[in-house]
């Protein structure tokens, strides 16, 4: 991206730095309201679309470890066996780079870094389809526990010692808080005070399956998160066969489990609306890093391809499709910073509906990279052997994942105070 393409914005804007556990609750979405209820006379900032010298580091660090520890033959050859995650890759990525505890303080033992870092990180996740539960740990389910202001397990989750995820379904959206199939169940003989029973099924989860934290949404009075460690009696974890087995989903049954309380009522609807928010913003991220891959993959094979005694490349059918797919990745870009610098700012309605922005533009842009990928490497982009087809089903299973892109553009409306039409 150059940097005439990357120039800055000034927007309206919340309260710099306003913490996560201040996100207003739509039910489980973290605005209802568009900035012209609650941001229109409010002081402008100026968002940065462009990447940091520590942004760049980080982007080399993790490209070059994924280069040898994660080739895509390996990716490939993972997704036929039972252990579809790499552990050892994860462990890596959190314990020695660091990418676990980005956005827990360090005085916790994190980097003390924010979301612009989270979303380099997810962006070379997404070129290398890589098998690793960045997204669910280190976003989604540490934006949940710091947004409630429990410290408990953050030292072990910023070390790569725990991994956590939040269990709600990955197809949930961002908006509305998704129903709890959970329920408190009753004490048994010996629990002590302050110990709580839970019960009941998760399905279609994303990240859970090398979580040893469930930070589980609970139906009952008020609403409440609770913390369940995974080597409790009466945990049961059944993969699930997924689109994307590079992160393959799980059912989660919980039977009288022993439970920690993490938050109850408004605090706990506001962790998980901060939680769902973070991760479609990083997720957005992922997509452009997976456009970007699927670009220059194609860009490179059509340079060597040669048909009728020419590069393929050199036909101008394949120029306008490429220079259209250019320009939706370029636009992707914008739109996935935009949402990045906003987390890293501070959860409100303006970062939702830069939020909703980026998922929406980058959903559609990773999917069509990927099926021009697909298409433009002719028959060999239809084979098993190749990768082509896991980053189409890595951008299929992306788009549904924390709302589509449907979804994240029918709230626009609302979000950004349009009026209704006549």
């Amino acid at each position: 991206m150059s940097e005439a393409t990357a120039s800055e914005s000034t927007v309206n804007d919340t309260a710099p730095g306003q913490p996560a556990s201040a996100a207003a609750a739509d039910g489980a979405g973290a605005a209802a309201h568009g900035p012209g209820a609650s941001g229109r006379n409010r002081p402008a900032r100026t968002a940065n679309l462009l990447y940091g010298d520590t942004e760049t580091e980080l982007r080399a660090a993790v490209r070059g470890l994924l280069t040898d520890k994660a080739p895509w033959r390996d990716v490939l050859a993972r997704t036929e066996t039972g252990q579809t995650y790499d552990d050892g890759l994860w462990h890596t990525l959190a314990a020695e780079v660091g990418c676990a505890g980005l956005l827990i303080p360090e005085s916790l033992g994190g980097a003390g870094a924010s979301y612009r870092e989270a979303a380099v990180v997810a962006e070379e996740l997404g070129r290398a389809v890589a098998p690793v539960p960045f997204v669910g740990s280190a976003v989604i389910a540490t934006t949940a526990l710091s947004a409630a202001g429990d410290t408990e397990y953050l030292p072990e989750l910023a070390s790569g010692a725990l991994t956590a995820s939040l269990a709600i379904p990955f197809a949930a959206g961002t908006r509305y808080r998704p129903e709890a199939t959970v329920r408190l169940d009753a004490p048994q003989r010996g629990d002590e005070r302050g110990d709580y029973r839970l019960t009941g099924t998760i399905t279609g989860l994303a990240d859970a399956l090398p979580a040893g934290l469930l930070i589980v949404p609970v139906d009952s009075v008020p609403y409440g998160l609770y913390a369940v460690r995974v080597s409790q009696p009466g945990v049961g974890k059944r993969p699930l066969v997924s689109l994307d087995m590079t992160r393959q989903l799980c059912e989660v049954r919980l039977d009288g489990v022993l439970a920690r309380r993490v938050a109850g009522g408004q605090a706990a609807e506001q962790a998980v609306a901060a939680a769902l928010l973070a991760g479609a913003g990083v997720l957005a991220s992922e997509q452009l890093g997976l456009a970007e891959q699927c670009l220059d993959t194609t860009v490179a094979y059509v340079k060597e391809r040669r048909q009728f005694a020419r590069p393929v490349g050199g036909f101008q059918a394949i120029k306008h499709r490429l220079a259209d797919l250019w320009v939706s990745v370029t636009q992707a870009r914008a739109a996935a910073r935009y949402a990045a610098d906003w987390l890293a700012a501070g959860f409100g309605p303006e970062t939702t509906m830069a939020v909703a922005l980026a998922k929406a533009a980058c959903s559609d842009t990773a999917l069509k990279a990927a099926q021009e990928m697909i298409q433009l490497h002719g028959g060999i982009g239809f084979t098993w052997e190749h990768p082509a087809h896991l980053y189409l089903k890595r951008a299929k299973a992306d788009s549904i994942g924390l709302g589509t892109a449907d979804a994240h553009r029918a709230s626009l409306d609302v979000l950004a105070d349009l009026p209704a039409p006549e």
